[in-house]
């Protein structure tokens, strides 16, 4: 294999295990899953509420891949070229001929720097492709992925340097997509002969046990500690009250915020009330406004005064 050049060397992260990862068997049936359709050939896609775990689950399975990672986060503004490449800059060529003292000759020649991106990298070396929230680029931007997932070709522009008008993906690349549901704001409705490309593993909450787990590995807050943090985010969630529903990365601001300050997770310790009021208002409302913030309030610290010793 060609190895990649400096330019495409940058774009390349190494399939290392996640530091503070956590392996429940919730998770470790979702990884499972996920490994045996990339095995049989299929792209992966996560999807599934904001706080569910979508990225940090791509990348750990694209640790137990082994292959160098490749990866791309969905934006509005992407183009094709974003995908494959492209035009910047330009090189520059000089040539001086004096070979004959009296007779001098210059040549000058001017060109279009050609760039690779991160697709063209991924498919040209075999790496493994991770699309964070896919669905935040427009449709037409991603219509390059068709012909790469399912007749491993990728059409190539005719400004190429290189003068190849396709590239053959190589047997070991492997595609992993995440996104967020349809209905959140600055999602686009994907192509249906995209997703029918591809397997879709929806991410729901995590179970108890899990969020616990990942909890203490993220802030290294005491277990009975984190126990009462995600009960009430759980009974919050749970309770159907609020405009939206916190995830786990409410527990883990609270847990975070309370080892910075000191506090303990007790009902009449003020510094927990007051963090656990701010980040979890913030979680549950969009809106602000004074009558409904005061009923947010209301209910969450009636949650810590049911839940909480």
């Amino acid at each position: 294999m060609i190895a990649p050049s400096v330019d495409e060397v940058t774009t390349v992260l190494e399939p290392r295990p996640l530091p503070d990862f956590v392996e429940t068997p919730q998770i470790g049936t979702l990884t499972e899953r996920a490994l045996a359709y990339i095995e049989g050939g299929f792209p992966v896609h996560l999807r599934g509420i904001s706080g569910s775990g979508k990225t940090t689950l791509a990348m750990h399975v694209a640790s137990k891949i082994g292959r160098p990672v490749i990866m791309i986060h969905g934006d509005e503004e992407f183009s094709t070229s974003d995908l494959i490449g492209g035009g910047y800059g330009y090189r520059f060529r000089k040539v001086v001929d004096n070979f004959i003292h009296s007779v001098l000759k210059t040549e000058e020649d001017m060109q279009r720097r050609w760039v690779d991106n991160r697709l063209t990298v991924a498919c040209k070396y075999g790496f493994t492709l991770i699309y964070d929230e896919f669905t935040r680029s427009r449709p037409e931007a991603n219509n390059t992925l068709l012909s790469v997932l399912q007749e491993k070709m990728l059409d190539l522009p005719a400004a190429r340097q290189s003068g190849q008008t396709y590239l053959r993906v190589d047997p070991s690349f492997t595609a992993i997509f995440t996104s967020n549901p349809e209905e959140y704001a600055g999602v686009y409705r994907s192509q249906d002969a995209l997703r029918d490309r591809m397997v879709t593993i929806d991410l729901d909450y995590f179970d108890r046990e899990t969020e616990i787990e990942i909890t203490c590995a993220k802030t290294g807050q005491s277990e009975d500690q984190v126990e009462k943090i995600v009960d009430i985010v759980r009974a919050l969630r749970e309770s159907g009250k609020c405009e939206y529903k916190p995830t786990i990365r409410a527990c883990i601001m609270i847990a975070r915020t309370l080892r910075i300050r000191r506090g303990d997770v007790a009902r009449n310790d003020n510094v927990f009330r007051e963090t656990a009021i701010d980040i979890l208002s913030t979680n549950t409302s969009r809106t602000g406004s004074g009558e409904e913030k005061k009923r947010i309030v209301k209910i969450i610290s009636q949650m810590i005064d049911t839940l909480v010793p």
